[in-house]
């Protein structure tokens, strides 16, 4: 049986255009139309050979949109089918077909290549928009959570209905969200019923429900302003970090909308980026740094800033 199956597995192979084409396919996934282009036959004849060499196991395909790539496959480095190909493969390259064959094969790629240049140069202007259009403005932000130690424990201080603790909880360890409005708490409960390694508790930024050097890193996002006592929460954090552990604020740089202290309750209208330099270090934070961001097209409030500080270490 063994025997049998050595006998069918060369005789796809024996075809010199199949074994061309498996030169052209160890390498790259192509579709039937490029390897008609490369090898320059007519598609009915690529498809006949193709079957055969699926048909032995020697190629997959898999479906792109529309379009469907193959390429090789042998298994294991020590796989009969990778020695058996090794076998023939250098008889194969050293043909003339094979060496036009590699030519081709780059124009073709760089083909690809053209046309994704192509539509860059026409589109540069409206990119923004249009990927905006496509996929949402907050995807690039939601992904730079990757960057987050996999192990840490992050605290969504002032949480509300805990848009950002979802954002985080597939990148961490545990995510313990914190909000004071029990409103805000269902609202957060109905948002992450399905996230298992988030924890959400009631209780004042004054004083944390969260022990001692418990959290690795710490988000206040659009909380600060609502708080009558910034210092007091900036030296909780530092409290339940570990030492190094960092502490991400998001606020409004300084402004004079009054009326948002009637309309949305806030104590504060925005902070200078030295008070807020001097609070975090007063609170036990060093190498603190503070950005302003630049503001979305279509965003009707102020400013924002996002202000970074480390837990100092003890010593």
């Amino acid at each position: 049986m063994a025997h049998a199956v050595v006998v069918d597995q060369l005789a796809a192979l024996a075809d010199l255009t199949r074994g061309r084409m498996m030169l052209l396919l160890e390498g790259h996934e192509l579709t039937v139309s490029e390897l008609c282009m490369v090898l320059q036959l007519p598609q009915s004849t690529v498809s006949r050979h193709l079957k055969v060499l699926a048909d032995g196991g020697w190629v997959v395909s898999r479906r792109d949109g529309t379009s469907r790539y193959y390429t090789a496959i042998f298994g294991d480095r020590s796989s009969p089918m990778r020695r058996l190909w090794l076998a023939i493969r250098d008889q194969v390259a050293s043909t003339p077909g094979a060496g036009h064959d590699a030519r081709r094969v780059k124009s073709v790629l760089e083909r690809r290549r053209t046309k994704s240049q192509e539509f860059f140069a026409t589109a540069a202007t409206g990119w923004d928009r249009l990927r905006d259009e496509l996929f949402g403005r907050d995807f690039s932000a939601r992904a730079m959570a990757g960057f987050v130690d996999p192990d840490w424990t992050i605290g969504d201080l002032g949480c509300g209905t805990g848009q950002m603790s979802a954002g985080l909880a597939p990148f961490v360890r545990r995510v313990i969200a914190v909000d004071g409005s029990a409103e805000m708490l269902q609202a957060a409960r109905r948002r992450l019923r399905d996230a298992g390694n988030v924890v959400v508790r009631q209780g004042d930024l004054e004083t944390l429900p969260i022990e001692d050097g418990e959290l690795d890193a710490a988000t206040l996002v659009l909380v600060l302003h609502h708080l009558p006592q910034p210092p007091a929460v900036l030296r909780e954090a530092a409290r339940v970090l570990k030492p190094r552990g960092r502490l991400v604020i998001v606020d409004m740089l300084p402004h004079d909308r009054e009326e948002y202290r009637q309309q949305m309750g806030h104590v504060w209208l925005g902070f200078q980026e030295d008070r807020i330099t001097a609070d975090l270090e007063a609170a036990g934070f060093e190498r603190v740094r503070v950005h302003a961001l630049p503001p979305e097209r279509d965003a009707k409030g102020p400013g924002l800033f996002v202000a970074i500080g480390e837990k100092r270490s003890e010593k």
